[in-house]
């Protein structure tokens, strides 16, 4: 079964990593290793903190959930050698019902491709250009490719021109070497002329009778026998196919990766003569084939959002992959599905709240550990219980995970606190944009960034440079509205700077900043749907 990424949004936040960690950990309690933990963003200190404290790994950073080549479910993997003959990869591509089979080394790395369409060039070239010869191949190989018997057998090792005795005798012999082969018939003074000339192999065609003074004669020159009932031209045809495949084999056939996009890729498969492409590692060892076949099926990552809802805040290449969950505790977004999916939505303080409820609600016992990445979660969304947004079901879940892993919700919830406001090691620029959400509203593009710190004395220290960092940024994402929130803990309260055009920051009353906003502590509940309808106003 493939996996699937429980994954929370850009930027994440405390919440959303222990969350889906949560949540991926409920769901291999059926589905051992299916669900992995994910983000698509760096970790923050506070988050940082949380998982070295409770001794649990971070989530498995995935930069995009665009599908790629290591998401198809199927590839070829048949493959012949480069030494192999010709005729037994023909017999490989029938036996197999391909028209394609790539081509390696002794090492397993990818040489080459033996296509229906390379064969056909090949021979035509071969037959009508270049003189027939045979590369180094066993004197065995080549009776069994003639369907003939070996009847004296004096060189193991063949690699020569091939003539065809139709010619004067006498024109024959004068072109003959001791590395080459002759193809006669029933013809026994030519069979000992040609012996005496001291060739590598003579080959009996049409079934004819091979008398002992040939084979005597054959022994004491050191000249192999081999007798076939294919008659001369049989013979030819069959040793071009006799050739190594890589006499044969085409090497401008796509090579592809597995970290390679499926857009990429059947955009490659489609320009390609071959309509194939040959996946490698990083070695160059080949580890399949694909064909243009194998995009019948739509090809996907399956994943499940939690703590959002919104195009703009999700993993990059959501729009390519299958969604089948989403449970969040924000405001309604505009995300669509092809199927029917579980769609959980609760008006809490945070996702982790509805994560320890499914746990309760299953009769499941949550590890301590897990049980230690919600609370943290709850605690860290809700400001310890302090935030507007806080219901009574989040607090009943802060003295469940509490009793479960014998934490002092109210100490842990000030240590998490100190531990994410550690300002100095970031940037200004950093800073604005580590908890940074884009909306939509009313045909207006905006930015809302919240900083949390511990007093007003920050925004006092720094308001000229968040003034500067926040217009910068407007430009840079092309947005028209940037507000960032300096949220102070200790004072119930926040700052509000925000850049946009002249009209636009006068009809919101934001001419002068910053602006004190008593209570104001959560983003979704106590700001932006205010913010909003103001917006709509305008």
């Amino acid at each position: 079964m493939s996996s699937i990424y429980v994954i929370g949004h850009k930027q994440p936040d405390t919440d959303s990593i222990c969350s889906a960690i949560g949540y991926a950990e409920y769901l291999n309690m059926q589905h051992p290793g299916r669900y992995i933990p994910a983000r698509c963003g760096d970790i923050n200190a506070e988050t940082a903190y949380v998982l070295s404290h409770f001794g649990v790994e971070s989530p498995a950073f995935v930069e995009s959930v665009e599908p790629t080549v290591a998401d198809i479910p199927f590839t070829y993997t048949l493959s012949a050698q480069m030494d192999l003959p010709t005729i037994d990869v023909v017999e490989m591509m029938e036996e197999h019902d391909v028209r394609n089979i790539p081509i390696t080394d002794q090492e397993g790395k990818y040489v080459g491709l033996v296509s229906e369409h390379g064969l056909a060039r090949a021979y035509v070239r071969r037959t009508r250009i270049e003189p027939l010869s045979v590369s180094p191949i066993r004197t065995d190989t080549l009776a069994r490719i003639l369907d003939g018997e070996v009847i004296v057998s004096k060189q193991d090792i063949l690699e020569g021109n091939v003539y065809i005795s139709i010619d004067a005798l006498h024109v024959t012999l004068s072109r003959l070497t001791k590395d080459d082969i002759a193809i006669v018939g029933d013809n026994e003074p030519s069979q000992l002329a040609l012996i005496s000339a001291g060739i590598a192999l003579l080959i009996i065609a049409d079934g004819a009778p091979v008398g002992e003074r040939v084979i005597t004669a054959a022994s004491s020159r050191g000249v192999s026998i081999l007798s076939t009932k294919l008659d001369a031209f049989g013979v030819a045809k069959m040793i071009n196919l006799s050739l190594p495949a890589s006499d044969v084999m085409a090497t401008d056939v796509p090579v592809i990766h597995r970290d390679d996009g499926v857009d990429y890729v059947k955009q490659l498969i489609s320009n390609s003569r071959y309509r194939t492409a040959c996946i490698v590692d990083e070695e160059g060892k080949l580890l399949g084939m694909i064909s243009r076949n194998t995009f019948m099926d739509e090809i996907q990552k399956s994943v499940i959002l939690l703590d959002h809802n919104e195009y703009s805040q999700a993993v990059d290449g959501i729009e390519h992959a299958e969604i089948l969950e989403i449970i969040d505790h924000h405001r309604l977004g505009a995300m669509t599905t092809l199927k029917p999916i579980r769609f959980i939505m609760e008006p809490v303080g945070s996702t982790s709240t509805i994560i320890a409820s499914i746990y309760k609600e299953s009769g499941r016992d949550i590890p301590s550990p897990i049980a230690g990445l919600l609370l943290a979660g709850i605690l860290s969304d809700t400001l310890g219980l302090k935030m507007s947004t806080t219901t009574k079901k989040d607090e009943y879940m802060v003295s469940y995970l509490a009793d479960i892993t014998g934490i002092d919700p109210m100490e842990f919830g000030m240590q998490l606190f100190r531990e994410g406001m550690e300002l100095s090691n970031c940037s200004m620029e950093e800073l604005v944009k580590k908890d940074m959400k884009r909306y939509n509203l009313f045909s207006k593009d905006v930015a809302i960034s919240q900083v949390m710190v511990p007093s007003s004395e920050f925004t006092t220290r720094h308001g000229d440079e968040i003034r500067s960092i926040i217009q910068k940024l407007r430009v840079l994402m092309e947005v028209d509205i940037f507000v960032v929130l300096i949220t102070c803990v200790y004072e119930n309260g926040s700052d509000l700077f925000a850049s946009g055009d002249d009209y636009t920051l006068q009809r919101l009353n934001y001419e002068n900043q910053p602006i004190r906003l008593d209570g104001v502590m959560s983003r979704k509940k106590d700001f932006l749907p205010q913010f909003g309808q103001m917006i709509r106003g305008l």
